[in-house]
Order: C-alpha cells, then sequence, then structure tokens
C-alpha cells in the first residue's frame, strides 16, 4: 500500500510539474542564479548546518538557495511533494539529499529534460542524472566507528545496530561499512542484525530497550546519524545501562556532545555539515556555467571523543 501510494504522489507530481513549469521564467532573474536544495529532513541540527554552509557559500558567490525538507526522515512521500515544488520554481540547479532514489526517479528525469542540473549531497542518488554528489564516505566513516568500538570493547562481544533507514544510499553505507568493518578485523564481536529507526529519536530509544531486553549479554550499539544516536542514549539511559554498553554514534549535535562529555556515549563520527552546504552550492554554480565536475566531491568526516572534542579541528566540524 505504501509504495502504490508513493507511485500515485509521484505521478502526480510529474504531472504537476509539467503544468506548473509551463510559462515559467528565469529564476535566476533579479537576484542571481536560483539553487533548490531539497534535504532528507529538517528537524536535525545537522540540515541546519547544512543549510547555514548553502547559505554562507550562496552569499559569497551572488546565488540565491531554498532549502526544504520533510518532517522526518521517513516520510518519502513528502519529500517527493516538496522536489516537486521547487522544480516547478524552474531553478537553475537542484541540490537533492534522496530519501528513496527510485521514488523521485521520475522527478529527477524532469529535472533533466529541463535542463536543470542535480547536485546529490549527503546521500547519493541511485542514478546517473547527478552531474556529482557531495557527501562524506559514508562507508569509510563508519568503519571509523567500527574501529574505535572495537578497540574500546577489546574486539569481544555483542553489538547491537541502530539504522536509520535502509533505502537511502546514505543509510546502506553506513550499515554496510560498520559491518565490512566488523567481519574483516573484529572476529570476536557477535554483530546483531541491524534494526532501522528512521532517525527518530523516539523508535530509535524504543528499538534500543527491546534489544536491550533481549540481549542481556549486549556490550555496544552503533548508531548511524543524529536521531539514531540520541534515541539510542534515551533506550540505554532508560534500560539503566548507562556505562555498561558502550555507544558508538554518528553526526553531531548537542546531546551527543553532552552525552560524550558526561561519559554515556563513547565518541561519535562528526561529518562537517558546513561544508557539505558549502561545496554544494559550489558545485552547482559550476554546473550552471558548463564546468565539468568529478563524480564525487567527499567531504570530511573525524571521529571524536571525551579526549579530542576540545581541538580546534574537532570544534569546527561540530554543530549544536
Amino acid at each position: 500500500m505504501r509504495t502504490q501510494k508513493i507511485v500515485a504522489a509521484v505521478a502526480g507530481a510529474a504531472l504537476a510539474l509539467a503544468l506548473t513549469a509551463c510559462g515559467q521564467g528565469g529564476a535566476g532573474a533579479g537576484g542571481g542564479p536560483l539553487i533548490a536544495i531539497v534535504s532528507k529532513g529538517f528537524q536535525h541540527q545537522f540540515w541546519q548546518a547544512v543549510k547555514k554552509g548553502a547559505e554562507q557559500e550562496a552569499a559569497a558567490k551572488g546565488a540565491r538557495t531554498t532549502f526544504v525538507g520533510p518532517a522526518t526522515e521517513k516520510d518519502v512521500e513528502q519529500q517527493i511533494n516538496m522536489l516537486t515544488n521547487e522544480l516547478a520554481k524552474s531553478p537553475q540547479a537542484l541540490g537533492f539529499a534522496a530519501l528513496d532514489s527510485r521514488a523521485a526517479a521520475n522527478l529527477l528525469q524532469q529535472a533533466k529534460s529541463q535542463k536543470i542540473p542535480v547536485v546529490a549531497f549527503d546521500s547519493g542518488v541511485d542514478s546517473d542524472i547527478p552531474v556529482t554528489t557531495v557527501a562524506t564516505d559514508n562507508k569509510a566513516a563508519a568503519a571509523e566507528a567500527a574501529k574505535h568500538l572495537a578497540q574500546q570493547l577489546g574486539g569481544q562481544g555483542k553489538v547491537a545496530m541502530v539504522v536509520h533507514d535502509q533505502t537511502s544510499l546514505s543509510g546502506k553505507d553506513r550499515r554496510d561499512g560498520f559491518l565490512d568493518w566488523m567481519h574483516q578485523n573484529a572476529p570476536g564481536i557477535t554483530v546483531l542484525a541491524p534494526q532501522y529507526g528512521g532517525g527518530d529519536q523516539l523508535e530509535s530509544a524504543n528499538i534500543t530497550k527491546s534489544i536491550i531486553s533481549a540481549n542481556p549479554d549486549l556490550k555496544g550499539i552503533y548508531a548511524s546519524n543524529e536521531g539514531s544516536a540520541i534515541g539510542v542514549i534515551k533506550g540505554v539511559q532508560e534500560s539503566g545501562k548507562a556505562g555498561a554498553i558502550t555507544i558508538a554514534g554518528f553526526d553531531s549535535g548537542q546531546a551527543q556532545i553532552d552525552a560524550i562529555n558526561s561519559g554515556v556515549e563513547s565518541g561519535a563520527v562528526t561529518q562537517d555539515p558546513v561544508d557539505m552546504g558549502k561545496q554544494l552550492v559550489d558545485a552547482a554554480l559550476k554546473a550552471i556555467n558548463g564546468e565539468q565536475l568529478p563524480k564525487r566531491i567527499d567531504t570530511a568526516f573525524y571521529w571524536y571523543d571525551k579526549a579530542n572534542i576540545t581541538d580546534p579541528k574537532i570544534q569546527a566540524a561540530l554543530y549544536q
């Protein structure tokens, strides 16, 4: 039923876009080129930091941006509707972080037919339409989290995973990068099957409590994004296991910073979302000007914990 709803939404969206786009003039007139940005969400501070970086770069380069995202990172249909609305503005370029590449396929084809270059960001788009992808190497970043968690557990024990989704490329890469490293380098660690919380704090907390209840010998948990990590932290605390279960997170935000400083969370991998926003806009402007772009533009990531959280390099990549 959900798949049917998404297909129907895409079909309706494509029709609405075709009708709305007719008669529209250049969106960049009287204010520089317009870059429409559709993110995977809006509620997490990560996306606000990407937005900040994009706006800073646009202001510096004489461009304009719009920035939208669904209320949660599970709402594919809402993202499809937002993508439709942004394309209807006939922007000069589109930045897109896909929740579900297949659901967006028709609209990406529509963008191509309108000669609107698409720059994928954060999570790659499973399509040859984007001119480049601006993103963290999520597999490598997840492997870094796995390495640190394994070290902290002495290479032994049972570990759980709470992953934000299994449809976006970032979700799959952060899952697979963690699993691959553990399988190849930590034979003494048993990794439980991934559980998916949609990046929702409450759902991730409930999943965490269920995992702990079913596995009283659990030693560690890996959480694949900000919302997942906050939920895992809450779930561990509410289970009375703070300090007994080692948590490795992903992304930043005040809740994770506080948990690391207090010792509830061992550490996390942070991306550099402000830099991601800046590079997204820079790539979009180059695409508008017809410049050739590499297939991928990697942004930085760092492991941070209580020992290095005050390092200036780390501080520059953290967001609150």
